[in-house]
């Protein structure tokens, strides 16, 4: 296996240690500034170090999870670590192991890891999105605990309480599910994973700036819930993980620290709202637009890839509207049930075109609209600003950190991403800048400049 990159302290820990801060949230002794109280969040262990090699039954011990032991990995994630752990627990009780080949976060793989882990006591889950995703639904439906052992910093649904399951009819979701007891990460092992997964992960962080303009947006016109909590616990991490940047792309360790800190504090901002809004909005549309829908022009790539390449999309939509002292003017929504079932198949426009009735505007509704906006925007323009990273800076960041930039990049059909772009905020009930720029009869033309 490849060996990560030490670069002697280069890059070093923040004073009391990778999960200084997060200790202090998972023990109940950080304050939420918005509340005046004690974070309350459902995770009992959080362990961040350069080397976990010769702790792991001592990590699982102190869960308490039972007496035997299952560990679920997939054939990457078994040799990258699995067999590591299997065998450490072995001096607990007796181990079974459950190896998936190449396995999909969906309800067929649902089913059948159901079926295997039946009767099954302490759950160990090693490996990344899928098998984490997988691990987490199952053991949820029924309440059992479990624990996880990251193998890749690849996405920031570790610490989340819900897991990405592909349903039956295709639709990619968000299900609510439970948090791991436990949640363990050895650097030296994620660092050594491949460059793609990292710049993944670093992509999904790469979001906050974009995804806190859409949410605050939201909040302004119509009071959806927002909350600067999630940000609060990250602001000073993410400044570190910029500036280390090309330390993703290298295989640096110190890097690696500082991606799973903003990761981390991403999945547990989800405990202070009960909501991923404030790390997922119209660039995550995008994503699960592709995912959806690309069939067989889809190139394999993972999520966090295509978030990082709807980031940039998102910041030049953004940019197009802040840079302008004039406020956005909208019409009516256009938005074709039978065009949605062209592109989506029946039983998913369906779904969709229900969920997004709230942000379907008639007439008089744009009219009132209209009217907030224009009061609004003086104002709101420049609370906006505040949160935007420079679309030139990100789309910096991320070559740095290995990631792709475009949809060519990705080796996606760009006609097929200028598609996602258009299309993407039928999908879900979050209001974007993408919804502006349609009711505002821009986005088309918007989207055939995406390459």
């Amino acid at each position: 296996m490849e060996t990560a990159k030490n670069r002697g302290g280069a890059t070093s820990a923040p004073t009391g240690g990778w999960t200084a801060l997060i200790d202090d949230i998972v023990a109940g002794r950080w304050t939420n500034p918005e509340t005046g109280k004690p974070a309350v969040v459902p995770y009992e262990s959080i362990v961040i170090a350069e080397s976990l090699e010769g702790r792991e039954a001592e990590l699982v011990s102190s869960l308490g999870l039972g007496d035997t032991f299952t560990v679920v990995a997939d054939k990457a994630t078994w040799d990258a670590m699995g067999a590591r752990v299997a065998r450490a627990l072995e001096k607990l009780g007796p181990v079974k192991t459950i190896i998936l080949d190449h396995p999909h976060a969906d309800m067929a793989t649902i089913a059948l890891v159901t079926e295997k882990l039946k009767g099954a006591e302490g759950v160990v889950a090693v490996g990344s999105g899928t098998i984490n995703d997988l691990v987490k639904y199952v053991t949820g439906l029924d309440g059992r605990r479990y624990c996880v052992f990251a193998t890749a910093a690849s996405m920031n649904g570790y610490t989340s309480t819900t897991a990405s399951i592909t349903l039956d009819s295709g639709l990619k979701v968000s299900l609510p599910s439970h948090a791991p007891a436990g949640f363990f990460v050895d650097l030296s092992v994620s660092a050594a994973a491949p460059t793609y997964l990292s710049a993944a992960g670093f992509a999904d962080c790469l979001v906050r700036s974009v995804a806190q303009i859409d949410w605050w947006l939201s909040h302004r016109l119509f009071g959806t819930l927002y909350s600067d909590a999630p940000y609060i616990i990250q602001a000073e991490d993410e400044i570190a993980l910029n500036r280390n940047a090309a330390g993703i792309g290298s295989g640096d360790i110190g890097a690696h620290g500082y991606l799973y800190r903003v990761l981390t504090e991403c999945g547990l901002g989800v405990s202070f709202t009960g909501m991923s809004n404030h790390g997922s909005m119209g660039e995550h549309q995008i994503s699960h637009y592709i995912d959806c829908f690309a069939g067989d022009r889809h190139p394999g790539t993972l999520h966090g890839q295509q978030v990082g390449v709807g980031v940039l999309t998102m910041g030049r939509l953004q940019r197009h509207y802040l840079n302008s002292a004039a406020a956005p003017k909208l019409n009516a929504t256009k938005i074709s049930f039978d065009g949605m079932v062209r592109r989506m198949g029946p039983s998913i426009a369906r779904q969709c075109f229900d969920e997004i009735q709230p942000k379907i505007f008639n007439d008089k509704a744009i009219g009132a609209l209209n009217e907030k906006i224009a009061d609004l925007w003086p104002v709101l323009r420049e609370e906006l600003k505040s949160f935007v990273v420079p679309v030139d800076e990100m789309t910096r960041l991320l070559k740095a950190a290995g990631g792709p930039t475009t949809a060519r990049e990705l080796g996606l059909p760009v006609d097929f991403y200028r598609e996602a772009v258009v299309h993407s905020r039928e999908m879900r009930n979050r209001y974007s800048f993408l919804d502006i720029a349609a009711d505002a009869g821009i986005l088309e033309d918007f989207a055939s400049e995406e390459i």
